[in-house]
């Protein structure tokens, strides 16, 4: 079970996971902008074979993994913390066969 947090920790966490949500808009924001630049130049520019189609696809996994990195597994599910509070676990229980 979890533990209380106190209105620091409440404070920093939301803190964290806010700036984690700008992080994602501002990575969407830079992707919709430049694949229309690119796009725009690969159909009016460079009238070859439509290239713009690849970076729009490499970028957008890497900008869908970040969606889920932020929005699912960093505050959605409860995953991470989950995992955090194992780990923390896992190490104290370290720490202490150690004394």
């Amino acid at each position: 079970m979890p533990q209380a947090m106190s209105p620091e920790e409440i404070e920093t966490l939301a803190r964290k996971r806010a700036g984690a949500k700008m992080g994602w808009y501002v990575h969407a924001c830079l992707y919709v902008l430049v694949n229309v630049f690119m796009f725009a130049l690969s159909y009016f520019g460079m009238r070859g074979r439509p290239w713009s189609i690849y970076p729009v696809l490499g970028w957008g996994l890497g900008l869908a993994l970040h969606g889920i990195a932020v929005f699912v597994l960093g505050s959605g599910s409860g995953l991470r913390e989950r995992l955090v509070e194992r780990e923390r676990e896992r190490l104290q229980r370290e720490q202490d066969r150690m004394k």
